[in-house]
């Protein structure tokens, strides 16, 4: 090959490699970018009054005297609305017997027009408390009050004159024209005067990440969630870390190259190919069932998803453990048997601290993975809904945890379409903690290799 040819192939492979690394980058933009700019308005966000009043009840938090201030303010800016709508209820009485067809229509509407204003502002003062917690307050989030206020305003409904079902809204306001309710929807519902009635401002709300969660994540945080996974995930390194590495050395200093190794090998590479939600039923099966032989609690617990877990890592951590050895050169291993040093010797104070880094590439990616699975602590470690657990139940209590907790709130939550902001939150605080262990095992490695390297 000449070396004009030679130029021309290096030129490609350099140009489809950056071409590679833009796409990748582009990719990452692509599906990070949402839930990045969506995650941080879990945290940062617009808060009404609603919010501040559920920090004060719910967690102690705020200043009394300044919120029971904002609270007498809103409530004289709710007032005319309220007194509208008393004055349309006894109205409505009367239309349902001089017009009944407009009377009956109107009070079908009307029902629906409340419960948007009930979801918008919460009860009314002198109402009994609801039971449920959602129903005690308004609208805590200013975005949420918003589409709320839409709902309020605007009558929604679907057009199937095309043939596709089309979603359309139409103003309320027409539907009530010469009612005494006709001019709230130009005078009180307004965003200007919804801002009278809830007072938002921006609030950094640091205890999405420290609080507990209240009424099936309406109120409150994730602490509960990043508690289980930080135990499931430090759990699950404790087990398989050790025995990683020990099966690696074994593998590669003491077991030689046998027909039985070899399969040995071939069934640790199958493993880490095998999918996670197999790994949860032996779990399921090893751990806990009553007559299985290692079992750990009767019930899900965080030690059994642990051991789980574990299992669904380790082959990943041998795998990179050996080539870690592997990679260390002949001669150290000669050196130190040369100056007398007994073989575990050599591979305690010469090989491991070698290819220390590269077995730590190995457990960045293993970490990575066991914080991130869900499959596998389904039926082995996650709950929906608990509280922190403290080190003395990890082995007979269940927890809750980021990705099984996401899942849930995504698919099966009553809500769904009202707490995006925690689902999105809830997923980039998952993804946070995976850098940060990632981050915080990189920098171990590269301070690990600038030490060997003197």
């Amino acid at each position: 090959m000449n070396l004009n040819s030679r130029k021309v192939i290096d030129g490609s492979f350099t140009a489809f490699s950056g071409f590679s690394i833009a796409v990748m980058g582009i990719a990452l933009v692509v599906l990070l970018g949402p839930i990045i700019s969506k995650g941080i308005g879990a945290y940062i966000f617009k808060g009404t009054v609603e919010h501040r009043e559920v920090m004060l009840d719910l967690f102690q938090r705020g200043n009394k005297k300044e919120i029971a201030r904002e609270e007498n303010a809103v409530q004289k800016a709710r007032a005319p609305l309220y007194q509208a709508i008393d004055a349309f209820s006894s109205e409505l009485e009367d239309l349902k017997k001089n017009n009944p067809a407009q009377g009956y229509a109107l009070e079908a509407d009307f029902a629906e027009f409340n419960k948007s204003v009930f979801k918008l502002l919460g009860p009314r003062p002198g109402q009994p408390e609801p039971q449920l917690q959602r129903d005690r307050f308004g609208q805590t989030r200013w975005d949420g009050a918003l589409h709320v206020l839409g709902q309020a305003v605007n009558v929604e409904s679907w057009d199937y004159s095309e043939g596709m079902g089309k979603k359309v809204f139409k103003p309320r306001a027409e539907m009530y024209k010469g009612t005494k309710l006709e001019p709230v929807f130009t005078q009180y519902l307004s965003e200007d005067y919804a801002r009278k009635m809830l007072e938002p401002e921006w609030t950094f709300y640091y205890g999405f990440f420290t609080d507990v969660s209240y009424d099936a994540h309406f109120f409150g945080g994730l602490w509960p969630e990043v508690l289980g996974t930080l135990y499931l995930t430090f759990g699950a390194m404790l087990l398989a870390i050790p025995a990683g590495i020990i099966a690696a050395i074994y593998l590669v200093e003491y077991a030689g190259d046998t027909k039985l190794v070899a399969f040995i090998r071939s069934c640790i590479s199958t493993l880490a190919g095998v999918p996670s939600i197999v790994f949860g039923l032996f779990g399921l099966a090893c751990f806990i069932m009553d007559d299985s032989w290692f079992q750990i609690s009767r019930t899900a617990s965080v030690a059994a998803g642990s051991a789980t877990l574990a299992l669904l890592v380790l082959p990943t951590i041998i795998r990179a453990s050996e080539e870690a050895i592997r990679a260390v050169p002949s001669s150290y291993k000669e050196a130190a048997m040369g100056l007398g040093a007994t073989k575990w010797k050599t591979v305690a104070s010469i090989i491991l601290p070698a290819a220390l880094p590269g077995i730590l590439t190995g457990i960045v990616i293993s970490m990575g993975r066991a914080a991130g699975e869900t499959a596998p602590i389904i039926f082995t470690a996650a709950v929906t809904v608990g509280k922190p657990l403290g080190l003395d139940q990890i082995f007979s209590q269940p927890t809750p945890a980021l990705p099984w907790n996401l899942y849930n709130l995504c698919t099966e939550h009553e809500a769904v379409d009202e707490i995006r902001h925690v689902q999105y939150g809830m997923a980039f605080t998952l993804l946070a903690i995976v850098l940060a262990l990632n981050f915080s095992a990189i920098c171990l490695r590269a301070r690990i290799a600038k030490k060997l390297r003197g």
